[in-house]
């Protein structure tokens, strides 16, 4: 009898991760590393919001809070999810946890059942498929390649459903493509949804306030009111306010779906960190004068690697709409041979090559679904981003 649960079997660790930790390692050991893998802004939390958690301190805020969520924070997010998205909700039926990774993974933990499907648009954040995998369904990933601006079409979604599907899983703006859905893409999707009553709909909407030219993020739920009582959407503070190690993410939902949800958080990590939460509601209530500033200082380094990509000869590198990550192609630099002798026999290669070469890390294509392509997250300073660009050009300068 093996000791370790079968399950594990089915699941894969966190490509980004290992990337990141792998970049580490050899900054550690004295490389010359330029991490271009981990999706994390370099800005600090804004001050009020540390302030907040000071506060929070100081006053005793330290004990265990309700098992998803301070109410003080579930107030702020009803009043964010109005405000920013036309949605009305009511705080029973929010919910907050450890980070948008455990809403999204209690949601399926409350809800799969072996045999149920669950719909992956790929390019897809490494997470999803495991996540399903780990409750117990299937996921069933739908291949949107650059020909489709990284897109899924109605067409493809009609295709995807079964009488098995359980949910769909959307993320606009993409990691790891950065790619946005406009209001009408989004209406060509929701009305096939409309048309499968029984498929629910899980939007990761983490990205929605980094979006660029003039891009209008709008969410399904808003977009498609029919879809209001079958739709979980999440979000949280990890990227767009910086603190993405203070761990808070966030849903709202019909009330019985986060009742189950509460379920599943009480028999696993219980509450949020509470100086987390006291800090979020700042987060949320506060001032947002700092987005746009941060988003113009995102845009002119997107700018930057798209065009400093592009002037590589067999990439293809397409500009995003939002998030932090460009999401090239490398199609015409497979079969080649790296100066250091690596074949580049598909992106992973590719990108194993460049990290022991250059000292570049970035993340493989494969590990999102999509191929061949890497993920470059320009959430980073200008100077490192400009030297890691002229370290990948030098290093495919020299492919042949």
């Amino acid at each position: 009898m093996t000791f370790l649960s079968a399950t594990l079997d089915r699941v894969k660790p966190s490509p980004t991760i290992a990337v990141t930790t792998k970049a580490a390692e050899l900054k550690a050991a004295g490389r010359d590393v330029i991490g271009l893998g981990a999706g994390e802004p370099d800005f600090d939390t804004p001050q009020s919001i540390k302030d907040a958690a000071v506060v929070a301190i100081a006053l005793g805020k330290t004990k265990y809070t309700a098992v998803d969520g301070i109410p003080e924070l579930k107030s702020a997010i009803v009043d964010k999810f109005k405000r920013d998205n036309n949605l009305d909700y009511t705080t029973a039926q929010v919910t907050v946890g450890t980070g948008g990774k455990q809403v999204l993974y209690n949601a399926l933990m409350a809800t799969l059942n072996p045999g149920d499907e669950v719909i992956v648009p790929a390019p897809y954040w490494v997470s999803y498929p495991d996540m399903v995998l780990l409750a117990g369904g299937t996921p069933v990933t739908v291949s949107c390649g650059i020909e489709s601006a990284f897109k899924m079409t109605p067409e493809q979604l009609e295709a995807a459903i079964t009488p098995k599907t359980k949910w769909l899983i959307f993320n606009s703006p993409s990691n790891p493509t950065g790619a946005g859905y406009s209001h009408d893409e989004l209406k060509g999707l929701t009305d096939v949804l409309m048309r499968h009553p029984h498929v629910w709909l899980m939007t990761d909407d983490m990205y929605e306030h980094l979006a660029y030219d003039g891009f209008q993020f709008c969410t399904p739920a808003e977009v498609e009111p029919g879809l209001y009582d079958r739709t979980l959407t999440v979000n949280g503070v990890s990227k767009a306010y910086s603190m993405t190690g203070w761990r808070i993410g966030y849903a709202a939902g019909p009330e019985a779906l986060i009742k189950a949800m509460r379920k599943v958080q009480s028999q696993s990590t219980s509450n949020p960190c509470s100086i987390s939460q006291w800090a979020a509601v700042e987060a949320l209530n506060g001032p947002q004068d700092f987005l746009a500033p941060n988003n113009e200082m995102f845009v002119r380094r997107r700018n930057l690697v798209v065009e400093m990509l592009n002037a590589i000869e067999g990439m293809e590198c397409p500009v995003p709409e939002g998030a932090f990550y460009v999401y090239p192609s490398l199609k015409g630099l497979i079969g080649k041979t790296s100066a250091g002798g690596a074949l580049i026999t598909d992106d992973e290669a590719f990108a194993t090559a460049l990290l022991e070469e250059t000292g570049v890390a970035v993340v493989f294509g494969a590990a999102f679904g999509v191929s061949p392509n890497f993920r470059v997250s320009y959430a980073t300073s200008d100077e490192a981003l400009k030297e890691a660009c002229t370290r990948i050009q030098t290093f495919c300068a020299g492919l042949t």
